[in-house]
C-alpha cells in the first residue's frame, strides 16, 4: 500500500491525545450514602474492572478513528500494474457525435450514453484538472482547456451532428489542446461506437500521453442508403427524358426487399419502383426527369429505411440553359454552311466575333468555342484558349487553308494534340465513325450503307505521337484520322484535319453528320458543376463571380439558416469557403441581394458512416495493442471507479472515512448503553 500524500502521516502523532487524556483524566466520585457497608469491597472490585475494560475500549475507538481519518487524507492506494501518476493533469474527453450515434444502445441512444460516460470520466478526477472537450463538429469553444463544472456543462451541450471524423485525426487535435496547458500529466478519452471506417489507431506511439477507449456497444442494425446519383448524358437537356443513374447500397447482411425508390421534382413527389437489393451490394437503378423549363433544377431522391435514415435522401441541383452558348473566331466572313447550322437551331446562342476583337474576360461563359479558319494564332489568344479547356471548355478547331504551321504548332503542342502538316491536295473519303465515343453514341440508330460519309480535297496529315492520347472521331479510309479529339485538363479540344472550305471539305453540307456534332461537342464539357456537394467533405464551391455587382459580399441562405461564407475571387470565378458552417442536408441559394439568388447548390451528408460495422472490444484492443487502456463495462456506475483505478491504483481513502465514521459511532454506542 502506498499514499499520494504521505506527509499527512505525521499527523498520527496526535494518537497522543486521547492517550494523555486517558491516563490523567481523575474521575470525581459521586459520594453514596448506605445503611449497610457489609458487601461494599466486592461492589468496589466489580465496578472498578468493568469501569477500566469501557475505558480502554474507548481509547482504541478513538484511536482507530483518528488514525483513519488521517489515513483519509494520505490518500492511501494499492499499486497497479502501471505507475501511479501524481499531480495536476490535463484531459481531453472526445464524445463521438455522429449519425451512428444516434442508433439505440437497449432503451436510450448512444450519443446520450456517451455523454453519461463522459461525465463519469470528468468527475474521476480532481477539481483542479483541466479538461477538453471536443466532439466531431470541432467547435472554436472545444479548444481550450476549461474547468470541471465547465466541462460537465459542454458535454451537455452536445447533440447529434452530420459531422464524422477518422479518430486519428481527432487524436491531432486532443494533443494540440494538450499541449497548451501546463499540467505534466496528459491522458486522451476516446468514447465512441468505433466503427471500422474512422478507426485509424494503428499507428498511435506517443508514450507522453495516457490513451484510454471507451467502447459503446449499438444494437445491430440493417442500412440501406443512397450513395450516390447522376446524369447518363453529360448535360441535362431541355424538354428531354433525361436519364438518371442512382445507386444504392444494402450495408446489412441480409436481403432486403420492398425498398421503395421515389422522386421529388418541381414540388412533386413520384414513386419510381420497388427495388430488391441483395445483401453487401450495390444497385444502379435509372430515374427519367422530364425538364420543360430552363433555368435552376432542384430533385430529391428518397427510399424507405429504418432505423438509420440519415442516407436515406439525396438532393442535386443543377441548371438546364435554355440556350447552348458558342463563340465563333473567324478572321473574316463565317462559313454560310456553319452560320446556318448555328443559327438555325433553337438550342444554340451563338456568337460570332473577329479573332481580332475577343474579350478574354468572357470565354468562361461559353459552353463550346470554334476557331473558323484562323490563318495563325497569337500567343495571348494561345494562352487564353489552352486555359478555358484546362477549365473544363470545349474548343473546337478548323484549321485554314493558308494555316501558319509554326503558330498551330506552337498552339496545339501544350495541350498536348498532334500537329498539323505540310497540306497534301490528295482527295481522300471518311470511312469509319467512331460510334463508340459520345460525339456519335445514340446519334445513328440505324446505320446504314447509304449513310454518306465527308468527303475531302485536301488535308493537313496529322502527326502521331505516342504521347498525345488522340482519339480517332472520324478516320479515313487508309486509317489516317479525319477528326481527332484530346483531353486537356478538365475540357476537351476538337481538331479537323481539313479546312471546312467549300472546295476543300463537305462536311458542312452533310446535316445528318455535322449539325448532330455540333450539338454533342457543345454539351460533352470535360466536367460539369457538381450536381451535389458533401457536408464535411467539400469543403469549397465555385461559381461565376458577378463582376458588375456593386455589393461583393456573397451569402448562402437554405435548409433554415443563413451564413456568409469565406469568399476568395480569382478572374471570372470565385470559390466560397464552407468549411464547418453547414449542419443540414437541403438546398442552399447564394445571393449578393435579396432580388434573385446566383446560383444553386445541393449538398448531401457525408455517406462514411452508413456501413454499421464496429470493432468489439477485442478486436480493439488487438487492433491498438498493449500501448492504449481500454475500459469496457457494462456497469454505469462502475466506470469513475476504474477510471481512478487505471490512473491512481485502488483507491482506499473512501474505505478509511467510512472506517473513522464507524469507530466514532461504536464509540457513541458503548457510552450511551454500556453503563458501569
Amino acid at each position: 500500500m502506498q499514499f499520494i500524500y504521505p506527509t499527512f502521516l505525521w499527523a498520527l502523532l496526535a494518537l497522543a491525545i486521547p492517550i494523555i487524556i486517558h491516563l490523567f483524566y481523575f474521575r470525581r466520585f459521586k459520594r453514596v450514602l448506605f445503611t449497610n457497608v457489609k458487601f461494599l469491597k466486592e461492589v468496589k472490585e466489580e465496578t472498578s474492572m468493568r469501569s477500566r475494560l469501557r475505558n480502554l475500549l474507548v481509547l482504541a475507538l478513538r484511536l482507530l478513528a483518528l488514525a483513519f481519518l488521517v489515513f483519509a487524507f494520505a490518500q492511501p492506494f494499492i499499486p497497479q500494474n502501471q505507475e501511479v501518476k501524481t499531480g495536476a493533469k490535463s484531459v481531453s474527453v472526445f464524445v463521438d457525435n455522429s449519425f451512428s450515434m444516434s442508433a439505440l444502445s437497449q432503451d436510450v441512444p448512444l450519443l446520450e450514453k456517451a455523454k453519461q460516460r463522459a461525465r463519469d470520466v470528468v468527475r474521476a478526477f480532481n477539481v483542479e484538472d483541466r479538461f477538453q472537450i471536443l466532439s466531431n463538429d470541432f467547435a472554436g469553444r472545444n479548444q481550450r482547456l476549461v474547468g470541471q463544472e465547465e466541462a460537465l456543462a459542454l458535454i451537455d451541450e452536445i447533440t447529434i451532428g452530420p459531422a464524422v471524423r477518422n479518430l486519428s485525426t481527432v487524436t491531432a487535435r486532443q494533443q494540440q489542446a494538450l499541449n497548451t496547458g501546463q499540467a505534466d500529466n496528459q491522458a486522451i478519452y476516446l468514447i465512441s461506437d468505433f466503427q471500422r471506417n474512422i478507426t485509424d489507431l494503428e499507428d498511435w506511439q506517443d508514450s507522453t500521453v495516457d490513451m484510454t477507449l471507451v467502447p459503446l456497444q449499438t444494437v445491430q442494425e440493417r442500412n440501406v442508403g443512397l450513395d450516390s446519383a447522376w446524369f447518363e448524358a453529360p448535360v441535362p437537356l431541355l424538354n428531354q427524358n433525361n436519364r438518371l443513374l442512382v445507386r444504392i447500397k444494402n450495408y446489412s447482411d441480409e436481403d432486403l426487399d420492398n425498398v421503395r425508390l421515389s422522386v421529388r421534382y418541381n414540388g412533386q413527389e413520384k414513386p419510381e419502383g420497388v427495388l430488391s437489393i441483395p445483401a453487401r451490394s450495390t444497385l444502379v437503378d435509372s430515374v427519367n426527369i422530364n425538364i420543360n423549363q430552363p433555368g435552376w433544377q432542384d430533385v430529391t431522391l428518397s427510399i424507405t429505411d429504418y432505423p438509420v435514415q440519415f442516407d436515406d435522401q439525396y438532393h442535386l441541383s443543377f441548371r438546364v440553359a435554355e440556350k447552348i452558348k458558342v463563340l465563333v473566331l473567324a478572321p473574316g466572313t463565317n462559313n454560310r454552311f456553319l452560320r446556318a447550322a448555328l443559327e438555325g437551331l433553337g438550342i444554340f446562342a451563338a456568337d460570332f466575333r473577329s479573332s481580332q476583337a475577343i474579350d478574354y474576360s468572357s470565354l468562361s461563359t461559353y459552353q463550346m468555342i470554334i476557331m473558323e479558319g484562323l490563318p495563325s494564332i497569337s500567343s495571348g489568344l494561345s494562352n487564353e484558349l489552352q486555359a478555358y479547356a484546362q477549365q473544363g471548355g470545349n474548343l473546337l478547331v478548323f484549321p485554314a487553308r493558308n494555316a501558319d504551321l509554326g503558330s498551330y504548332r506552337s498552339f496545339l503542342t501544350p495541350f498536348p494534340a498532334n500537329e498539323l502538316r505540310e497540306f497534301d491536295e490528295t482527295p481522300r473519303t471518311v470511312g469509319t465513325i467512331n460510334t463508340e465515343e459520345f460525339i456519335f453514341n445514340d446519334v445513328f440508330e440505324n446505320r446504314s450503307a447509304s449513310l454518306r460519309l465527308p468527303t475531302t480535297q485536301g488535308n493537313f496529315p496529322l502527326t502521331s505521337y505516342g504521347g498525345r492520347q488522340e482519339e480517332a472521331l472520324m478516320s479515313y479510309r487508309d486509317g489516317s484520322t479525319y477528326l481527332a479529339k484530346y483531353r486537356s485538363g478538365l475540357g476537351h479540344l476538337y481538331l479537323l484535319a481539313s479546312p471546312i472550305d467549300e472546295g476543300a471539305n463537305d462536311l458542312v453540307q452533310n446535316a445528318e453528320v455535322f449539325v448532330p456534332m455540333l450539338y454533342k461537342m457543345a454539351i460533352s464539357a470535360g466536367t460539369a458543376r457538381p450536381l451535389a456537394y458533401t457536408i464535411g467533405e467539400d469543403e469549397v464551391v465555385e461559381t461565376i463571380h458577378q463582376v458588375n455587382a456593386g455589393e461583393l459580399v456573397y451569402k448562402l441562405r437554405g435548409s433554415g439558416e443563413e451564413f456568409i461564407p469565406e469568399q476568395r475571387i480569382v478572374g471570372a470565378k470565385v470559390f466560397l469557403g464552407i468549411d464547418e458552417q453547414l449542419s443540414e442536408a437541403g438546398f442552399y441559394e447564394l445571393f449578393l441581394n435579396e432580388e434573385s439568388p446566383l446560383d444553386h447548390f445541393a449538398f448531401n451528408y457525408s455517406r462514411q458512416e452508413s456501413s454499421l460495422d464496429y470493432y468489439n472490444a477485442d478486436d480493439l484492443q488487438a487492433q491498438v495493442g498493449d500501448r492504449v487502456d481500454l475500459i469496457d463495462t457494462a456497469d454505469d456506475n462502475a466506470i469513475a471507479t476504474e477510471i481512478e483505478e487505471r490512473s491512481q491504483g485502488i483507491v482506499l481513502w473512501r474505505w478509511c472515512l467510512i472506517l473513522a465514521l464507524i469507530w466514532l459511532a461504536l464509540e457513541v454506542l458503548v457510552l450511551r448503553f454500556w453503563k458501569v
